[in-house]
């Protein structure tokens, strides 16, 4: 029982059906489609369009979509890789011929989105209604306009540089050259046109004919190697989730090209340790111990498994927790070390539950504060810029490539327990997000925390050389993180979002949590 006397939120607890986002307006889009009959996929399409409009610089039509689906009744969930592809003509000798690099606004940066194509074939698979009647809120929005709330509002100001960089995109999202306030009215009328034709023909609509022709003539111009061939063929791919036990709760994520792999390998190495029992300080000492082994890997072994071979089995077996575990020691910080040596080196997350029980787990991104900056004209999509986590390295698995998927960040997770569902849960946050899934359901499981409480907890993250600390740790976790040999920093942002709804396995209740870094918020009835 939290102290009411003190500012927080309280998780939202619904017998029906709940939906939780990291947006007011894309939360009511998906209760309004559940309670007029929608199922979970049908709410979780018509959420995510409308983020896509009103969360431009996370999400949008112009980014990817991963999935994980579980019906009720069924003891494992679909899962959906809807990442798009690098262009045919990607090899990295032309890269290296020409001396490229990818950089974060280069067209180089843009893969083919896949978000719209995946929406269509979840639908088409899973959903109850189509999907141009589950654009129309997202329609709305983009034609009739909405209010910019504080973290939308917060994030557009960081990007506004990039912004002004392109023409497309200050003329879409700029308000006399400088990013709308809190509580500015936007409108997007381009976009508004585009959503429309999406919702009349389909995934054919955004893929083929004039909203194509924009994208690829636009990135054509600025030296991109698209083709309408590569739109055409973008195409989502239902993968073979990969899932650990964690405490007896089986946890499932999408395989690689996501990072989910690396959020297992982490529980795997936890579940040695009485995580509950521990202090702050060894805590977070652990959780940044074991996020160096996994990322480490993950930076060197990730990436699109149709054409480089990611060792999954191998790091998830006992062999590789054990290494992983002899390189930790509690009282010292120590560099990560690959077990085997191989030789070779921003987003919006939402669920539902619905009255039947259905749950779904989505995340959709753009990559990078509003991707890779560009927009096209005519149609105004902001196109992402998911390839520059490509690296142009030959040999390397995740080096650029024909018709590849980069290695990616956005991972959804769904946990369940003798084959039934107990939670689709998220959390954003780029890179962090591996981490976040195990900070979250630590939270949880060894520190039974509701799940409000465990979306509030402060975040701590081990990358890049330093350990980010939030503000909200005990007074002298620094100092002591420091005497053990880490580089703490200050988190200079919020560290990511997060959404999770919990199912009672006996009652069927409820509870949904959304994270208080963001605007959102969680529903149900």
């Amino acid at each position: 029982m939290r102290d009411f006397s003190k500012p927080g939120r309280s998780p939202v607890y619904a017998a029906n059906a709940a939906v939780a986002t990291s947006h007011p307006l894309a939360t009511l889009a998906g209760i309004e489609v559940l309670r007029s009959g929608g199922n979970a996929v049908d709410a979780a399409i018509a959420a995510v369009a409308v983020q896509g409009v009103v969360e431009p610089a996370m999400t949008g039509i112009g980014g990817d979509c991963f999935v994980l689906y579980t019906p009720k009744g069924v003891s494992a969930p679909v899962a959906l890789n809807g990442s798009g592809r690098s262009p045919a003509a990607a090899h990295d000798a032309w890269y290296l011929e020409r001396g490229l690099a990818i950089g974060p606004t280069s067209p180089h940066a843009v893969t083919v989105p896949g978000a719209v194509a995946a929406w269509a074939k979840l639908l088409a698979d899973h959903g109850t209604r189509s999907l141009g009647e589950l654009l129309q809120p997202a329609i709305a929005c983009a034609e009739d306009g909405y209010a910019v709330q504080p973290r939308v509002a917060f994030d557009w100001a960081r990007n506004r540089d990039k912004l002004r960089a392109d023409p497309g995109s200050a003329a879409a999202y700029l308000v006399d050259g400088e990013a709308p306030k809190v509580g500015t009215f936007m409108r997007h009328p381009k976009l508004a046109a585009t959503l429309r034709r999406i919702a009349e023909h389909g995934a054919k609509g955004f893929y083929e004919g004039p909203v194509a022709e924009d994208m690829v003539d636009r990135l054509r111009a600025l030296g991109g190697l698209h083709t309408l061939a590569d739109f055409a063929g973008a195409a989502p791919e239902y993968v073979t989730p990969i899932t650990t036990r964690y405490r007896g709760y089986d946890v499932y994520e999408c395989p690689p090209s996501g990072q989910g792999l690396a959020a297992l390998m982490m529980l795997n190495v936890l579940s040695h340790y009485d995580v509950g029992a521990l202090s702050e300080v060894d805590r977070v000492h652990l959780f940044a111990e074991a996020c160096k082994q996994a990322y480490h890997h993950r930076d060197a072994l990730f990436a699109d498994p149709v054409v480089a071979a990611v060792p999954v089995e191998h790091l998830l077996s006992e062999a590789w927790r054990a290494s992983a575990r002899g390189a930790i020691d509690m009282g010292r910080a120590r560099d990560p070390v690959l077990w085997p040596e191989v030789r070779h080196t921003d987003t919006v997350y939402l669920c539902v539950v619905d009255r039947d029980g259905n749950a779904i787990s989505l995340i959709n991104s753009i990559f990078q504060g509003f991707g890779s900056g560009i927009t096209a004209p005519e149609s105004g999509v902001l196109l992402h810029n998911r390839g520059f986590s490509f690296r142009v390295e030959p040999g390397h698995p995740n080096t650029i490539g024909p018709s590849k998927r980069p290695m990616h960040t956005i991972i959804p997770g769904m946990l369940m327990r003798d084959g039934r569902v107990v939670a689709p849960f998220g959390v954003m946050g780029g890179h962090y997000q591996a981490m976040g899934h195990v900070e979250l359901l630590t939270g949880l499981i060894d520190r039974s925390l509701d799940v409000q409480e465990a979306l509030d907890a402060p975040r701590s993250f081990a990358y890049g050389g330093g350990v980010e600390l939030e503000g909200g740790f005990s007074p002298g976790i620094a100092a002591a993180l420091a005497a053990r040999g880490h580089v703490t920093i200050p988190a200079p942002l919020p560290i990511g979002g997060g959404q999770i709804i919990w199912i009672d396995p006996e009652t069927g209740l409820r509870a949904a949590g959304s994270d208080p870094r963001k605007d959102g918020c969680a529903l149900g009835y």
